[in-house]
């Protein structure tokens, strides 16, 4: 049994006098016709025909719409046996309807081809596509179609200027001035074509659904993949129960949860590229908090991610003078002083003109313990505050387990003393450069992966840890380390 058959015609870009032969054949053939929109030039070839132009008032997504349209004319072509489908312009230019009927295996499907707007609208800007590199675009998907695009673009779908607003957005650092046709009803008596620039862009005409845009050239690209992870973030504020009621507040702990798997996720990097996946998601799940805070931010009015960009991209130029000026340093000490000494004439050009009653002042005291330590010690250092070589930090650590010694049996000074000696390892660290949480992070993962192997040994021997004795216990702990790298 065949099945049932739906013929598409396109109308053309404008008046009934871009229809072509074979679609006006098919339309005195077929019976039973369906429109897509009766808001075109031509939809008077199809005076009876069922439209679908109430859809788009209820839907909530032209998705919503396409995948009506399509299931409507499938079950009606179940019905009928074979059906009509007009559409505006050409069936197979951005006509997303044709798309999902041609993915659906219940029917039947013939596509007439027809006159596209394309046409008229080359032939208007006068320009070869094909030599020009032009890359067609539907206005609806422009912040991640035309991803890493800088032009020339053909931008079709302007069928309002809230479409006109949320492209010029989508390049954010566009200088204002560039060149923008906007071409409405070509092929119709009412065409009009209308040179603007891109800060002009969507308060220069009252789009329409037949309006198109053509960008020459844009200084710099769309944006690629962030654009689009920023527009995913965004609907999860919108329709996600749990993103739609998340707060700055609420997601700090995700932050601090997030940066420590990060973290570990750097300390476990092997050589040959061993746990760059692992480092990879990690770095997502960071940049989710960024994008987050950035979006609720967005919808409060307060700052959006293109002005975090934007602020962290000109602190970096500022604070880098010796690569984006003129400026000449020889060692990365010379940047550490640069750096330190811009941040002081930034805070002076915001007013801070009083300097800090501490060098400790500034401090994030939210930070772990380690990377408090490691902080504290940085800033005294700063300003003075150090030994004259590193390996003057030994004789600090010395001193300091001696205290431990000293202190072992008193339980009400011995935390005191740890923590001296703790501090003054984490200077031994900071004076090698040296990142201490990550230094004891793979030493708490080398620990870990040779104590499993003890385990294991234990079992296989049926050795009980908690009794066998400390010989015992040394034995299988140097096994492990032989069956582990022993640095």
């Amino acid at each position: 049994m065949p099945l049932p058959r739906i013929v598409v015609i396109g109308l053309g870009p404008g008046g009934p006098e871009y229809a072509t032969s074979a679609a006006l054949s098919a339309i005195d053939r077929i019976a039973h016709r369906y429109l897509r929109t009766s808001q075109h030039p031509s939809a008077s070839l199809l005076p009876e025909a069922t439209t679908f132009d109430a859809i788009y008032d209820v839907a909530d997504s032209f998705d919503d719409v396409y995948v009506e349209i399509r299931d409507t004319l499938v079950a009606a072509a179940a019905l009928h046996g074979e059906i009509l489908y007009a559409v505006p312009g050409s069936p197979l230019v951005l006509e997303r309807t044709v798309r999902y009927l041609r993915a659906d295996d219940r029917i039947e499907l013939q596509v007439l081809p027809a006159v596209s707007f394309l046409d008229l609208a080359y032939e208007r800007l006068g320009i070869d596509p094909i030599e020009a590199r032009v890359r067609l675009i539907d206005g609806h998907d422009f912040a991640t179609a035309a991803a890493a695009e800088t032009g020339p673009l053909l931008v079709a779908h302007c069928h309002a200027n809230w479409v006109l607003s949320d492209i010029k957005l989508a390049v954010e650092d566009a200088a204002g001035d560039e060149a923008v046709v906007i071409l409405q009803r070509l092929g119709t008596p009412e065409e009009l074509i209308t040179h603007t620039t891109w800060a002009e862009l969507d308060r220069t005409v009252e789009a329409d659904h037949l309006t198109s845009i053509y960008i020459p050239s844009l200084g710099s690209p769309v944006g690629n993949e962030l654009v689009r992870f920023y527009e995913i973030v965004r609907r999860l504020r919108l329709e996600c129960p749990w993103d739609r009621t998340q707060t700055h507040a609420s997601l700090a702990r995700y932050a601090v949860e997030e940066t420590y798997e990060l973290v570990e996720a750097i300390g476990q990097l092997g050589e040959d590229g061993d746990g760059d996946d692992e480092l990879e998601g990690e770095l997502g799940d960071v940049l989710l908090q960024v994008v987050l805070h950035s979006a609720i931010a967005e919808q409060e009015g307060r700052f959006t991610l293109h002005d975090v960009a934007r602020t962290i991209s000109e602190k970096m130029i500022r604070r880098h003078p010796h690569v984006f000026a003129d400026v000449s340093v020889e060692t990365a000490d010379d940047v550490a002083t640069n750096w330190q000494q811009i941040k002081q004439a930034e805070r002076a050009a915001r007013g801070e003109t009083s300097a800090p009653a501490s060098a400790l002042d500034r401090l994030p005291g939210a930070l772990p313990s380690l990377a408090y330590a490691d902080a504290l010690s940085r800033a005294a250092a700063e300003v003075g505050f150090d030994w004259s070589e590193p390996i003057d930090t030994l004789a600090k650590v010395a001193e300091e387990l001696e205290e431990v010694r000293e202190s072992f049996d008193d339980d009400e000074h011995l935390p005191s003393e740890i923590g001296d000696l703790l501090f003054a390892v984490v200077n031994v660290a900071r004076r090698r450069r040296i990142d201490p949480e990550i230094a004891l992070r793979q030493a708490s993962a080398k620990f870990a992966r040779r104590f499993r192997i003890v385990e294991q040994l234990a079992a296989a021997r049926g050795t009980d840890l908690a009794t066998c004795g400390v010989a015992a216990l040394d034995v299988l702990w140097e096994q492990a380390k032989t069956l582990t790298n022993p640095r």
